[in-house]
């Protein structure tokens, strides 16, 4: 059985009109490479903040996730971003959610997708990841420390990633400076969080455990794209992708050697954690004692979009080819996997 899951508590956005759909046999259709972002403000065009795609029983032992692809921009977020043009574009993972659905469709992969625009609330960041210099009516210190208590992973008080401007909610942008005109109410924040990043995070964690517990193990592939990364010279290749697993916190490390390796084979570089090893998502939803795994893979943009790196390019169905090819060999290797691990819970018992 298919199912799929558009809303995200009552938080509703407008639609970017990228139609998919899924058929009675299971079978995916209609996912267009369209331009533009939307009818922003089209209240009857109002998008969920995220999308879940499941089928059950899972046929692979892997989710895929795209936290920052989301291109559904209410008008009064544009209207406060001091720079509404260019400031979206740099925070969004440009349409890599297109090659998340592409990959999910050729093999049956769990899909959970954003969207909610990174500029609203970044899904990869902790909820207590905030500057509260951006927020208008603050809680004071003491207040900052326990406003999110009931989160483990919650760190003190402007942690590093809000402190070079990229937390929660995005404060500014290198060579572009700040990103809001004003302050964010903390009413709005609230709702932001209650709305979109709790739901999102509930609904991928109880995903990946419906995946675990049929297969024994799981993995989630956290889906993202980078810009091109620089290099030391001229002559030195820049790798293409980039597999981050915290330093091998959140994967099993024949996992994640599985993966580069298959880049090498097929001739594609790839980086081991430098410069990107995962963030938040991976912290949280790791769990490698009880078989859930996590591995992020940033993709250089120009694998996929064309040379102004705005839409869908030539390179597009190669890399959908390519990334189909990666997760029908993970999903072997955790299947595996997962046999082992429940020949031992079986053993133990």
């Amino acid at each position: 059985m298919v199912k799929i899951e558009l809303m995200a508590g009552d938080s509703r956005l407008p639609l970017d009109r990228r139609g998919w759909n899924v058929d009675g046999h299971g079978h995916w259709h209609g996912v267009g490479h369209g331009v533009g972002q939307g009818n922003v403000g089209d209240h009857a065009a109002a998008a969920p903040a995220f999308s879940q795609i499941s089928i059950d029983p899972s046929p692979i032992p892997v989710v895929i996730a795209v936290p920052h692809s989301g291109r559904a921009y209410p008008e009064a977020l544009l209207e406060n971003m001091r720079h509404p043009a260019s400031a979206p574009l740099r925070l969004e993972d440009r349409y890599v959610d297109l090659l998340g659905i592409e990959v999910a469709q050729r093999t049956g992969a769990n899909l959970i997708m954003a969207h909610a625009p990174r500029a609203m609330i970044d899904l990869n960041r902790s909820v207590g990841d905030i500057d509260w210099d951006m927020i208008e009516a603050a809680p004071n210190d003491a207040d900052a420390a326990g406003y999110f208590a009931g989160d483990s992973t919650v760190p003190h008080r402007l942690a590093p990633r809000a402190r070079c401007g990229l937390g929660l909610i995005p404060r500014r942008l290198p060579g572009t400076g700040e990103i809001w005109k004003r302050r964010i109410d903390r009413a709005e924040l609230d709702r932001r969080i209650a709305g979109v990043h709790v739901p999102y995070h509930n609904a991928l964690a109880a995903l990946l455990e419906t995946v675990r517990a049929r297969w024994g193990a799981a993995l989630l592939i956290d889906l993202h794209s980078m810009p091109p990364l620089s290099t030391r010279s001229a002559n030195e290749p820049a790798a293409e992708f980039v597999i981050g697993d915290r330093f091998g916190a959140a994967c099993d490390n024949a996992l994640a050697a599985s993966m580069l390796s298959y880049f090498a084979e097929t001739r594609r570089l790839a980086a081991h954690n430098r410069p990107y090893a995962g963030a938040y998502v991976l912290d949280r939803h790791a769990r490698r004692g009880a078989g859930v795994n996590c591995l992020q893979i940033e993709i250089d943009r120009r694998a996929y979009l064309d040379a102004q790196m705005m839409e869908p390019g030539a390179g597009f169905e190669s890399t959908a080819e390519l990334l189909t090819g990666l997760v029908q060999r993970m999903a072997s290797a955790v299947a595996e996997m997962g046999q082992t691990h429940q020949r031992w819970s079986a053993a133990a018992e």
